[in-house]
């Protein structure tokens, strides 16, 4: 087993860093670092007598001196991990000169080269990879940077904070210096260099002062920056008008690369991004590409409060910049939207990749609270709990306090802690001044892994017109939990009356009558009973409105209230939720159905809900397209209790093929009524149409209709957009169609020199079946690893191929004979030598290996062994992830 760290043994760091002068002379093979630190003992510390330690790994100590005096071997310690300085007791300046080397840097961390040019992440740690430093959270300085390099490799030197001074040296390098004015944690440093240009604007700021913006990337991608810079634009608007927010520097700068390990990262006033989430226009980008940039850069320059100005005092806080900004992220694309049809599909989507995602990892190994109690890798929690359940906790807590009050407890957060490292409880102690309110049962969220799961029922008395509603609470026990404290739950409830009117919500005793409409209620206890009087008929219950909170509902509806609910809900969420639910069931039904082979026609109920929301003319394209998406096979397996993937992929074929026919006529119309005519634009609803026209030709084609298949092929050829020409090679791929290779070859012809389509090439071909006469799409798998457009060095064609395959293709990667976990085992010990941040993301593939049939789980369990037989080899990052998979006892 790794070290594992804990939260509960924070200390206080020993000494303080008040600044920081860096100066580097780069060079892509052996960069020279000079780095001063202006330090002083911890008056906070437990011990003011211990040593000064600086983190430091692969980076090689030239020399180090204290307060000018060069220090002799004797004199520290240096070892893997770092340097330590004994009697360092007074403030002091300590000047270390050390180099690293760029280019053999894959692991992506520290400073690296991405082709020509050098980029950086320090985040989590990250910066002991460039010089010795107290790599924490909680050590916050004033950082100077001073770059060197030559005119020719590096025209363009990037830092954190203002540029001060440029100049030419006598060797013919340049010389730039550039002073970020506000205290930071190290994790925050950033530093770019090469041959980028930049796309620039001036902003003015509702204070005032006018600002300057850039995007910088290759020459070659300067036409896909617009939208990057005009969403920055949206982004501190929305901030200044939302929150009160400004921007306090005078100058914003965002890079985009294709070497990076996450989606984007928020170092102080030099965001770095994954190209892949940074750069549009019609040709690399589809809609959903736009929205999500749109959310990305809001969500790096959102950090610019809360993550950047406060910040975390240890890793174990990380939900606390991340899941709050995640929040802002959502509310801010859901404002952007405005349309609140569009708003109700942007939230729908944001719970499917809960649900899909977070969901399952609480049920896994890797289950833990929003706030974790133990790690051994911190890179192993950057995950769908700490920022996707993170986000709904702080949801939560504006629906619970309402939008005035949180708002207020966030403003007094935010005024009472900038500049500082701070934790969880600064933020609910915040929510709690501006409330009143007693937030102890609360913080359970932070503090309780997986997922409650809420099962009301319900009696009812004609005679009275009253409704007895008891609601029970529950928690499975996860790894380490297996006692659960209740939480508290935010309860919303409505009445829908035969004719789909919303009724009013009274409880027993009270002497007035409420309005029609929804009634937020809230779960504190195990059990709770609610008592409703005045109801002329029994209503049918619309419950969790909004998904108001994050948990397992089972409202004790049958088959026909839930179509009900999906036809006639005013919800727009709850009104998906229930169409989702049937097709779900459905698919359940069809895979028992395969498994006994016993055929069964898929429920007529199914087929005219689905009817009836694609035919009403009141709901908008964009909502009925993602009502009537087939769920992910995964999310449907996770219900059974031993996983079959190859039964629940015949089951899921089977209702689209059945959806398909049996509206075939109305899909075939839908597609034709849904084309957009014009320029490309990534509007709301310009979006919802092209995303209802492709949902509806996929059916037709699920169907074997002739005249869809023209009709996709047409599409293909004529498209004006990426949206609709992926979408359209995405269906041809996903059947046995004989024109299917030639047009992935043309595609592949057409994108093979921009990597953005080059990826989404490959996870075209990571998910898609493979058919009777074809091989199984492991072997093309296999076959993409080793041609010229693919590399394991790099992280966006392993998550688009490697990543793509053993997470979202289930029936094709769980093979019987065990094939595809050995070349699972494979791949991930390749990584873990490349980079192990994306090997451990490769590796949780296998976490829930015990879930399924006992021939899949023996094989599954060889495969972990297999890895864990190289125990000596693995890096920290999947040591974590096999460990915890072959302890779980779920």
């Amino acid at each position: 087993m790794g070290k594992t760290i804990h939260r509960g043994d924070y200390r206080a760091p020993s000494h303080l860093v008040e600044t920081i002068r860096l100066e580097f002379d780069l060079d892509a093979d052996e960069t020279l670092v000079k780095s001063t630190l202006e330090v002083r003992p911890n008056p906070e510390s437990a011990d003011p007598s211990a040593p000064l330690f600086l983190n430091g790994e692969d980076v090689k100590l030239v020399s180090v001196a204290l307060d000018g005096r060069e220090l002799h071997e004797g004199e520290y310690t240096l070892d893997a991990h770092g340097l330590t300085i004994p009697g360092v007791t007074a403030p002091a300046s300590v000047e270390i000169r050390s180099t690293f080397s760029p280019k053999a840097n894959t692991a992506l961390s520290g400073i690296y080269a991405s082709g020509a040019n050098l980029m950086s992440q320090c985040e989590a740690q990250g910066f002991r990879r460039i010089t010795f430093f107290p790599d924490r959270p909680d050590v916050l300085s004033r950082y100077t940077t001073v770059i060197r390099g030559s005119t020719e490799t590096y025209p363009v030197m990037l830092s954190n904070g203002n540029l001060t001074t440029e100049r030419m040296l006598d060797d013919g390098r340049r010389e730039v210096t550039y002073v970020d004015p506000f205290p930071k944690p190290c994790y925050l440093f950033a530093l770019v260099a090469g041959r980028l240009v930049s796309r620039a604007s001036k902003f003015d700021l509702k204070d005032g002062r006018t600002v300057d913006l850039s995007v910088w990337v290759d020459p070659q991608d300067l036409d896909k920056t617009e939208h990057t810079l005009e969403s920055l634009k949206r982004a501190i608007r929305w901030d200044e008008e939302r929150w009160g927010l400004e921007l306090d520097l005078k100058d914003f700068k965002i890079v985009a690369t294709n070497d990076f390990n996450f989606g984007a990262m928020e170092n102080k006033g030099l965001n770095i991004f994954n190209a892949r989430c940074a750069l549009a226009n019609p040709a690399v980008a589809t809609d959903a590409d736009y929205e999500r940039i749109e959310g990305v850069v809001g969500h790096e320059y959102f950090h610019n409060w809360t993550g950047d100005r406060v910040t975390l005092r240890d890793w174990f806080q990380l939900t606390l910049k991340e899941g709050l900004t995640v929040f802002r992220d959502q509310e801010f694309t859901a404002d952007m939207l405005g349309e609140p049809s569009a708003r109700a599909v942007k939230r729908i989507r944001d719970v499917e990749y809960l649900r899909a995602a977070q969901f399952v990892e609480d049920a896994g190994p890797m289950s833990h609270p929003i706030r974790p109690e133990s790690y051994q890798n911190i890179n192993n929690f950057y995950t769908v709990t700490v920022y996707e359940k993170g986000a709904e906790v702080i949801r939560m807590l504006q629906t619970l306090l309402g939008r005035e009050v949180f708002r207020k407890g966030f403003d007094r957060y935010i005024a009472v802690n900038d500049g500082h490292a701070v934790t969880c409880e600064a933020f609910l102690k915040a929510m709690e001044e501006a409330s009143g309110r007693d937030l102890s049962q609360f913080a359970n969220w932070y503090a309780q892994s997986g997922t409650p799961r809420v099962t009301v029922r319900t009696s009812w008395d004609a005679a009275a017109g009253r409704l007895t509603l008891t609601a029970e609470q529950t928690t499975p026990a996860t790894p380490g939990q297996p006692v659960k404290r209740p939480f508290l739950i935010p309860f919303p409830v409505a009445f829908l009356s035969a004719a789909g009117e919303e009724l009013p919500v009274r409880l027993a005793g009270e002497a007035d009558d409420p309005l029609p409409g929804t009634r937020m209620f809230e779960l504190t206890e195990e059990r709770t009973t609610f008592v409703f009087e005045g109801l002329a008929e029994k209503p049918v219950l619309s419950l969790n409105r909004g998904f108001a909170a994050p948990v397992i509902l089972d409202a004790g509806l049958n088959d026909e209230e839930t179509a009900f609910l999906a036809a006639n809900d005013p919800d727009p969420f709850n009104r998906w939720n229930a169409m989702n639910r049937l097709l779900i069931d459905a698919v359940h039904a069809q895979t028992r159905a395969k498994l006994l082979r016993q055929p069964e026609e898929v429920s007529p109920l199914v087929i005219g809900a689905a009817a009836q929301i694609l035919k009403n003319p009141t709901l908008s394209p964009a909502f009925k397209a993602v009502a009537l998406a087939m769920p992910g096979e995964k999310l449907v397996a996770e219900e059974d209790p031993l996983i079959d993937p190859h039964a629940v992929h015949a089951g899921w074929v089977a209702v689209r093929q059945a959806l398909g026919e049996k509206n075939l006529s109305a899909f075939l119309e839908t597609a034709a009524e849904m084309v957009v005519e014009g320029p490309y634009e990534p509007t709301p609803e310009k979006a919802g149409r092209r995303a209802l026209r492709n949902l509806a030709l996929g059916y037709a084609h699920a169907a074997g209709s002739p005249r869809a298949a023209i009709m996709i092929k047409d599409q293909f050829h004529e498209a004006t957009n990426l949206t609709d020409r992926l979408a359209a090679l995405q269906m041809m791929a996903n059947s046995q169609t004989p024109a299917k290779q030639d047009m992935e070859v043309e595609a592949l012809k057409a994108w093979y020199n921009e990597p953005l389509l080059i990826n989404k090439w490959l996870t075209i071909q990571a998910t898609s079946p493979s058919f009777p006469g074809e091989p199984p799409v492991l072997e093309r798998v296999k076959e993409l690893t080793r041609c010229p457009f693919f590399s394991m060095k790099n992280p966006n064609n392993v998550y688009a191929l490697l990543c793509a395959f053993f997470q979202q293709n289930p029936s094709e990667f769980h093979l019987a004979d065990g094939s595809g976990y050995a070349f699972w085992a494979e791949m991930v010990l390749e990584l873990n030598r490349i980079n192990p941040q994306v090997a451990a993301r490769a590796a949780r593939a296998l976490d829930q290996w015990r879930r399924y049939t006992p021939a899949l789980s023996r094989r599954m369990h060889e495969a972990l062994l297999s890895v864990e037989a190289k125990k000596s080899e693995l890096s920290p990052n999947v040591a974590e992830i096999i460990e915890k998979a072959l302890a779980n006892p779920l």
